[in-house]
């Protein structure tokens, strides 16, 4: 049992911060409120004059799958010769003892969801993960969040000699995926029980069921505007669920996405345009989107920025524009809502899990430390 006592609570719930007591037992936060008896035992932490915060999300990284300081041993984000592999699992290539997690958890970033990259038009499974532990089973929050495809240039520039130069293929080749499970799944629920009737099993197909029957999201990686609306299109198309992730060029369409009203997880920004793709990239675009009341996370899509300074992303939208208040949902309830995870982290509430940042300031300064970090309770800094 802990009470960390007379902080300055940042909820991610209201706007306004206030002073309170937190009590936490059994890794969640049980109390919170000022004046309440503790039982004898209670470990206590003074957090007078320091600033409390939900344990910050990514929404959308490759945390732990490519390893830090290392080339090709640890590149295992991609698989480089199948542009179709929905069946691969983010979790067989998670490494919790990667130096980046540690980084990452220190800063304060407690939850990330981290899976497959952009090279393939179907590349796996996502999973929602706590930064410390040493088995990637024990630190699983969800798996699996979402199913990975990409469109626009990645697996135009990957594919280019493999059959697929053209946007245009792109987009086929996750039609005729989704309408071949589709087939498989309509034979196999009309087989029932009866093994003899039912479809040979197909280990691609099998994956994409959860897809279908709207469990997961397809987890979109678009940057241009014409991407983004293929993304949507296509999951109109399938009744599918779908999250927008970069949306490099949301800022430029607005009010279409106004109307769609899909989750968007924008970033990363503090990098050079390193292709056609992003040369819209702005910080002001996480802010303009929120304005118009969208929901949106803010990402690092770690390693492109390094995992730990995901507030500093957050601050430098802070900086173009958009409000304080929703550059900090953005990384903590809006990103734990786009993971499908909001009912345990991403904000101090009572029931959700311990994972806390304290620091002596705001986590969007470069001046600020971070004092403190919980996660499920438990002190790792």
């Amino acid at each position: 049992m802990l009470c960390i006592k007379n902080g300055l609570i940042h909820d991610a719930v209201k706007e306004e911060p206030f002073q309170a007591d937190l009590f936490i037992d059994s890794g969640k936060i049980v109390r919170i409120g000022n004046g309440f008896d503790l039982p004898e035992g209670t470990e206590v932490l003074d957090a007078e004059g320091l600033e409390i915060y939900p344990g910050f999300v990514e929404a959308h990284c490759h945390l732990g799958l490519d390893g830090y300081g290392i080339g090709f041993e640890g590149q295992d984000y991609n698989e480089m010769n199948d542009i179709l592999s929905p069946q691969l699992r983010g979790i067989d290539s998670f490494n919790p003892m990667d130096p980046s997690v540690k980084m990452a958890a220190e800063a304060g970033v407690t939850c990330v969801a981290t899976g497959p990259g952009s090279s393939n038009v179907l590349g796996g499974t996502f999973i929602a993960v706590k930064t410390a532990g040493k088995r990637v089973d024990d630190m699983i929050i969800k798996d699996p969040v979402a199913m990975k495809c990409a469109f626009g240039e990645n697996p135009k520039r990957r594919y280019k000699e493999k059959n697929n130069y053209a946007r245009m293929s792109t987009a086929s080749k996750l039609r005729e995926m989704l309408l071949k499970a589709q087939d498989y799944k309509e034979r196999k629920d009309a087989a029932g029980d009866d093994v003899l009737k039912r479809p040979a099993y197909d280990m691609k197909l099998e994956a994409l069921i959860p897809v279908l029957n709207r469990e997961i999201p397809l987890k979109a990686h678009a940057h241009q505007a014409n991407d983004i609306f293929t993304a949507i299109r296509i999951a109109k198309e399938f009744d599918v669920k779908l999250t927008l992730e970069h949306c490099t060029e949301g800022h430029m369409i607005v009010e279409e996405l106004v109307k769609e009203d899909y989750p968007m997880a924008v970033g990363p920004s503090l990098t050079h345009a390193t292709k056609f793709e992003l040369q819209n990239k702005s910080f002001t675009t996480p802010g303009v989107l929120a304005s118009a009341g969208c929901q949106v996370s803010i990402i690092t899509d770690s390693p492109v920025i390094p995992q730990q300074y995901l507030p500093l992303c957050a601050g430098l939208a802070v900086k173009a524009g958009m409000e304080p208040f929703d550059a900090l949902k953005a990384i903590t309830i809006n990103a734990a809502r786009h993971i499908g995870v909001e009912d345990r982290v991403g904000s101090i509430e009572c029931g959700k899990d311990a994972d806390l940042v304290i620091t002596d300031g705001s986590p969007f300064e470069v001046a600020t430390t971070v004092h403190h970090v919980f996660i499920d309770g438990e002190r790792i800094k």
